[in-house]
């Protein structure tokens, strides 16, 4: 018997609060990563790019764009990830998918050339809410 999408609803939130285990990120925090990016994004905060004005600041070198911090936490493009990482479990949909509403960061301090990152992912949140594309599809807050 298939479920209504309210009862799967109610099977989906059982999932709030799951968490994977601490995953450490592949690679360290290099600069040439920075660099990369905030040419790409036209970013030219000096504190990303230029390395004897970071050295000055209240930082000491220099930092990590925000957002670029997903690369770093990652697998990175090569070699190919061994699909041994931690996942969340699977959230039951009465749609074709899942959409990952929002992803929220915690950062303790401003993340440094040299760095090793770590992460984990927890379902905060799960709730239908109907798009173009699929009028079922559940929406996840991790």
């Amino acid at each position: 018997m298939l479920l209504k999408p309210e009862e799967l609803l109610e099977e989906a939130r059982k999932l709030i609060g799951s968490e994977t285990e601490v995953v450490r990120g592949r690679y360290p925090v290099e600069h040439d990563p920075i660099r990369r990016y905030c040419h790409m994004t036209d970013d030219t905060n000096p504190l990303f790019l230029d390395t004897e004005y970071a050295e000055f600041s209240r930082y000491g070198s220099v930092i990590s764009p925000p957002l670029l911090i997903g690369y770093f936490t990652g697998n990175g493009p090569w070699p190919p990830a061994d699909g041994s990482e931690p996942s969340l479990p699977a959230i039951p949909s009465p749609g074709d998918r899942l959409i990952n509403l929002t992803t929220e960061w915690e950062f303790y301090e401003p993340v440094k050339i040299g760095d090793r990152l770590s992460y984990k992912r927890r379902v905060a949140d799960v709730f239908i809410k109907g798009i173009r594309l699929d009028s079922k599809a559940f929406w996840v807050k991790t």
